[in-house]
C-alpha cells in the first residue's frame, strides 16, 4: 500500500540520506545546514542526531520493510492467481463472477486463511485484479441493426429543422 500519498518508498535511498547527514554531522555542520542540503526539516535532522547518540550509526540503518507482513507468501499467492484465472464456475459456483466473499471462501478453503471480504478487495488489487461487473446483453441483440441505427436513424431523429438563430425571441 505505501504511504498515503501511494508512492512506494525507496528504503535504501531514505538509508543513504540518513547516512549523508551522519557526514555531514562529523563534519561539523548544524542542523539547519543539513536540512538545507538534504532537503529535509530541522526537526528530522535533530531526530537523526539523537538517533545516532543513542544508538550509534545502527539507529540510522535501515529499519526493514514497513506494515504488517502479508499472511499469504508468494507460492501461496501464485497458487491463489491460478485457482481464480480457473473461475468460480470450476469450484462449484453458479456464475463466473468472483465477489469478495467468494475468493475470502477460497483462501480459506485452500489455505486455511481467514480473511474478511472486505479486505479481500485489497489483496486483488495486489495481484492486478480489477473490480468489473458482468456486461448483461440481450441474447437476441442483433449488433447490425444497432450500428445501422446509430449510423443512420438516429442522425435523422436528432436534426432539427432549419432555423434561423434565437428563432424563440421577438
Amino acid at each position: 500500500m505505501g504511504n498515503p500519498r501511494g508512492v512506494a518508498r525507496d528504503f535504501d535511498a531514505l538509508e543513504a540520506r540518513r547516512m549523508n547527514a551522519l557526514g555531514l554531522m562529523r563534519d561539523g555542520l548544524n542542523n539547519s545546514q543539513i536540512g538545507r542540503a538534504l532537503e529535509v526539516a530541522n526537526q528530522t535532522v535533530s531526530r537523526w542526531r539523537k538517533e545516532y547518540r543513542e544508538g550509534g550509526k545502527k539507529a540510522l540503518a535501515q529499519a526493514g520493510r514497513a506494515g504488517r507482513k502479508p499472511r499469504l507468501d508468494s507460492k501461496q499467492t501464485k497458487a491463489l492467481t491460478s485457482r481464480l484465472l480457473a473461475g468460480p464456475e470450476q469450484l462449484g459456483y453458479e456464475t463466473p463472477l468472483w465477489t469478495c466473499e467468494r475468493v475470502a471462501d477460497l483462501i480459506a478453503q485452500d489455505f486455511g486463511i481467514h480473511y474478511h471480504p472486505g479486505h479481500v478487495w485489497r489483496i486483488l488489487r495486489g495481484l492486478g485484479w480489477s473490480p468489473q461487473r458482468p456486461v448483461g446483453r440481450a441474447l437476441e441483440r442483433n449488433e447490425k441493426a444497432i450500428r445501422e441505427w446509430k449510423r443512420v436513424t438516429w442522425p435523422k431523429a436528432k436534426k432539427s429543422s432549419k432555423r434561423r438563430p434565437n428563432h424563440c425571441l421577438p
